[in-house]
């Protein structure tokens, strides 16, 4: 059985992730540590719960949710996954992120694995099955877990709202459908973990949701 962590970090309160099962094996889940104090908060978690981390996960590659890529890749030895069509937004926050505030920004590795639109990936005794859903940005994953009823959403579902479509590769109509066609077909009790803000769930989103 998957437990889950969350941590919020950075100046956009981003979701960071950590899930782990009885066999104490742990994925990294959009680490968006900034601050050393944030670095020190996730490391601590891991150490005092015996975790080991063996997969390091990016939903997609705004810089909020890739700032801790680096600290993750020297502390655990573990590079990110995550869909090829994400490369572009990563390669491009080095020369955005000084103009946003963030000139501490630690350049991220670059994954040896890309995630493909449709399979699983496993740790522990867990899986966890990829669903493809851009709109928010050009190739953004979501992280399902049949067995545990959750959903690691990234920014594409949030609690009463929707992510953002105005960025570079967005597309309003394309969330739209992709949130209508994969995410809204999961059981109602799946509980959806967004990259922003409060957990929610399938059911109260598709009763209650004012973009739909």
């Amino acid at each position: 059985m998957i437990t889950i962590k969350t941590f919020t970090f950075n100046a956009y309160s981003e979701n960071t992730y950590v899930l782990y099962d009885e066999t104490k094996e742990c994925v990294i889940i959009d680490p968006g540590m900034y601050e050393g104090v944030e670095q020190n908060e996730l490391a601590a978690f891991i150490k005092q719960e015996g975790l080991k981390p063996v997969l390091l996960l990016n939903t997609h590659c705004h810089l909020d949710h890739v700032f801790g890529n680096k600290f993750v890749y020297e502390t655990y030895g573990l590079k990110p996954q995550f869909h090829q069509g994400e490369l572009p937004i990563l390669n491009a926050v080095p020369g955005y992120a000084p103009s946003m505030g963030f000139t501490r920004y630690e350049v991220s590795p670059l994954p040896d694995t890309f995630l493909p639109e449709t399979g699983t990936i496993s740790f522990g005794n867990s899986e966890l099955t990829l669903i493809f859903a851009p709109g928010h940005s050009p190739a953004h994953l979501c992280f399902y877990s049949a067995a545990d009823h959750i959903l690691i959403g990234g920014d594409v579902l949030f609690y009463g709202s929707i992510g953002r479509t105005d960025l570079p590769g967005g597309s309003h109509q394309q969330l739209i459908q992709n949130i209508s066609d994969k995410l809204f077909v999961l059981p109602d009790e799946t509980k959806v973990y967004p990259g922003h803000g409060p957990a929610t769930s399938i059911g109260f989103e598709k009763q209650h949701n004012p973009f739909f």
